[in-house]
């Protein structure tokens, strides 16, 4: 029997899937589908399931993997590394019949070189697909056309011999640009959503998204002024990107894939992007959320490196819900992915704690990272271990993102009940003592933390439903915010300091859960939260804020 169908304004939690890295079924020591399917009572369903209604997988479609799916050779199919078409139709009719919706990743701006467009594109310049891509003459000495950089280090342009022009690639010199100027490239990209709504997936992450409209005079990018040529430095981080993406028309772009998106009932996009104060500014940033907010929305990616303090977080977070209009807006809160260093290792064990209780608690679409439920750690990787092109291509610059790609930890078995072979990477250690089987056992334990927050949040309409309210605090060190829906209302208070912190709430407060569960603050006589170093705690049943 199939759940009640949930729209996504009700979904509770995104759970973003590596597919590499989420459970091996055949023993090649690579994740695929049927693994995946294998785990759907864990994500709900199952007895102590974690509790999350969505599913984000990175790429499937089929690719070289030069960069592990985000060079697509045909948007319409799954690889064979993860299965097939019917195993991925099995797979959504079993995510299906217990609630979960399916997000899958969609990658727009760029194809893999192994592309038969790009075949085609590169056979001659008078080829009927030659325009599908983004070709440019050289200057006058042979150079390429402007100074535009590749995220993966050098020229953005690679020179072909056989037509005489150079090609654009934004990433690898095997994922060349596609050319969204050409009317029949963006057709292909709508039919190919089409494909995939048509066959019941519900909802689309589109990678990239600030790189599909350029400057189409091709002007130089200007040099970043900030940027210091340091033994550590990022060539990349040279320049001001201001002509090689966010072109003039990538809102009109992106509203042409919505259209489509909107012609179908409860399906929703979701942009890959980000202010990061140097590429892209919040203005930017924040123009997404005007493309379509009926089916779309952006990543809030701003709780990802920045400082850990109260005061950074007070800002960021009460600027956006200040922002977004209740009725349209969705945000949707993510602080770890598979491009940025796991969540403790970033900030650490209790601090990770905290950011549980403040995603969990915000307004908005939570996305939770796989393995972070279970306070998973970055890999060591060796370097005859690596796998990531950052590393190979940019030495020395620690950007590889292996570490935060490593096995999912289900047991303490020998390659942690991932696979029965040596996985794709090192697992990331202390598996024996930080898997599903283990901590599922611990009612303190980070699982523990997590599966009571979303079970909570799935119950609560406040927290769904309800409005936001920052409050002032005295003490610098607290960020406390206020939800409430009709008579009902609740505080949440984190304290980001490495010292206890005191806080007053009103009478008749009481406990709800804290992120320390082995060691909880307590609300004394006088109506003070004592809380404990980098504690987050939801305090109930209040007469007034």
């Amino acid at each position: 029997m199939n759940a009640p169908s949930k729209t996504w304004k009700d979904v509770n939690a995104v759970y973003q899937i590596y597919p590499r890295s989420f459970q091996d079924s055949n023993g090649d020591g690579v994740g695929d589908l049927r693994g995946v399917i294998s785990r759907l009572d864990y994500l709900k369903g199952g007895e102590g399931a974690l509790g999350v209604d969505a599913i984000w997988f990175s790429p499937l479609f089929p690719s070289p993997m030069a960069d592990f799916g985000y060079d697509v050779s045909n948007y319409c199919d799954i690889d064979p590394l993860f299965g097939t078409l019917d195993d991925f139709k099995e797979l959504l009719a079993g995510a299906h019949a217990r609630g979960i919706k399916v997000m899958i990743d969609f990658v727009p701006n760029h194809t893999s070189h192994e592309h038969p467009w790009f075949r085609e594109s590169k056979a001659s310049r008078d080829n009927p697909k030659r325009e599908y891509y983004t070709w440019a003459d050289p200057k006058p000495d042979g150079s390429a056309p402007n100074n535009w950089l590749s995220i993966f280090g050098g020229s953005a342009w690679e020179w072909d011999e056989t037509t005489g022009q150079y090609y654009l690639h934004t990433f690898l010199k095997e994922q060349p640009d596609l050319n969204w100027r050409n009317p029949a490239v963006r057709q292909e990209m709508q039919s190919i959503l089409r494909f995939w709504f048509d066959m019941g997936v519900d909802g689309i992450r589109a990678d990239a998204v600030r790189w599909v409209s350029k400057d189409e005079h091709y002007r130089d990018d200007p040099k970043n002024p900030a940027f210091t040529d340091a033994p550590n430095a990022d060539p990349f981080a040279s320049l001001l990107h201001v002509q090689s993406r966010f072109g003039p028309h990538l809102f009109e772009y992106l509203r042409e894939l919505t259209d489509v998106v909107e012609q179908y009932p409860d399906k929703i996009m979701i942009f890959e992007d980000y202010p990061d104060g140097v590429f892209t500014s919040r203005d930017q940033y924040l123009g997404f959320y005007g493309v379509n907010p009926r089916v779309s929305m952006p990543f809030n990616f701003e709780g990802i490196g920045r400082e850990f303090s109260a005061p950074s977080f007070r800002h960021f977070i009460t600027e956006f819900q200040g922002f977004l209009d209740v009725d349209q807006h969705t945000p949707v809160y993510c602080f770890g992915n598979h491009d940025q260093p796991r969540l403790v290792s970033r900030v650490g064990e209790r601090q990770a704690r905290l950011v549980a209780v403040l995603q969990t608690t915000l307004p908005g679409l939570p996305v939770v990272y796989y393995g972070d439920e279970l306070g998973m750690k970055n890999g060591i990787i060796r370097p005859s271990e690596e796998q990531d092109p950052l590393n190979v291509i940019k030495p020395g610059l620690n950007q590889g993102r292996d570490p935060e790609r490593t096995p999912m930890q289900w047991s303490a078995d020998e390659y942690a009940g991932f696979s029965t072979v040596k996985p794709w990477l090192p697992l990331a250690g202390q598996h024996e003592e930080v898997n599903v089987a283990t901590l599922s056992q611990k009612n303190d334990s980070f699982l523990a933390l997590y599966t009571w927050l979303l079970d909570f949040r799935a119950r609560s309409d406040v927290l769904k439903h309800g409005g936001y309210q920052t409050l002032d605090s005295s003490n610098p060190h607290v960020f406390s915010f206020v939800r409430m829906h009709g008579n009902e209302q609740l505080l949440v208070v984190l304290n980001f300091s490495n010292r206890r912190r005191s806080y007053a709430v009103p009478p008749g407060s009481h406990m709800l859960i804290s992120s320390q569960q082995a060691n909880p603050a307590k609300i004394s006589r006088k109506h003070v939260l004592k809380l404990h170093p980098y504690e987050a705690v939801i305090v109930g049943q209040m007469h007034s804020v």
